[in-house]
């Protein structure tokens, strides 16, 4: 850290990077945790086919977890071969299984 930076600071600024680590530490069991990441990957999904699967959709829409079997059938049904793949890797992170 530069010498400028006085001992109170330095304390200040480790009791709060401490309680910050902490307070971010959660536990999360398997499906909760593939199923955020499926609501992340969905997310870019609208992202990246907006115009071409998406189009009729509210361009200020907001995924989350219940959304994302709309954003697999949408990629599924309007998409080319690289949605399609897309959406069989976000319905396997979603249920966990093969489409």
């Amino acid at each position: 850290m530069n010498e400028s930076v006085s001992d109170e600071i330095k304390t200040y600024l480790r009791k709060i990077g401490a309680k910050g680590g902490r307070k971010s530490r959660r536990r999360l069991d398997p499906i909760q945790a593939r199923r955020m990441v499926a609501v992340r990957e969905a997310r870019k999904a609208f992202r990246q086919y907006k115009t071409r699967c998406f189009w009729s959709f509210d361009p200020e829409w907001t995924i989350q977890n219940d959304q994302v079997p709309t954003v697999i059938q949408s990629l599924r049904n309007e998409g080319d071969a690289q949605a399609f793949m897309l959406a069989k890797k976000l319905h396997k992170l979603y249920t966990g299984k093969e489409s």
